[in-house]
C-alpha cells in the first residue's frame, strides 16, 4: 500500500466520520427541536387550563364578596365599588413588580430549555 493509498484510505474514513456526525446531530437537534415544542404546547395548555378555572373562581369569589360587601353597608353599588378597588390596587402591585415576576419566569424556563 502506497502512502497516497493510505492518505485517501484515511480521508474517506475522516468523511465517512464527519458524514456520521452530521447525520446524528441532525437527528439530535429535530429531539431537541420536539422535545421543546411539546414542553411550551404543554404548559401553555395547563398555563390557560388552570387559568381559565382559577379566573371562574375569581369571579365567583369577587361576585360573592361584592354582594357580602353590600349587605353589610346596606348599599351594592358600593360593595361592588369596593371590591372593584380592591382588584385595582392588586393590578398596580402586580404592574409594580412585573420586573421581578418576569426574571422568575425566564430562571424556570432557562432549566427547561437550556438543560
Amino acid at each position: 500500500m502506497t502512502v497516497f493509498e493510505s492518505i485517501q484510505d484515511t480521508s474517506n474514513q475522516a468523511i465517512d466520520k464527519g458524514e456520521e456526525y452530521l447525520k446524528k446531530s441532525h437527528e439530535y437537534y429535530k429531539l431537541k427541536v420536539f422535545q421543546q415544542l411539546t414542553m411550551s404546547i404543554s404548559l401553555v395548555l395547563k398555563s390557560l387550563l388552570i387559568g381559565g378555572l382559577i379566573l371562574i373562581g375569581f369571579v365567583f369569589v369577587a361576585v360573592a364578596s361584592a354582594i357580602a360587601i353590600g349587605n353589610m353597608l346596606d348599599s351594592f353599588s358600593l360593595g361592588f365599588l369596593i371590591v372593584g378597588l380592591i382588584f385595582m390596587v392588586f393590578s398596580v402591585i402586580i404592574y409594580l413588580i412585573r420586573k421581578q415576576i418576569n426574571s422568575k419566569v425566564i430562571q424556570s424556563l432557562s432549566k427547561t430549555f437550556f438543560e
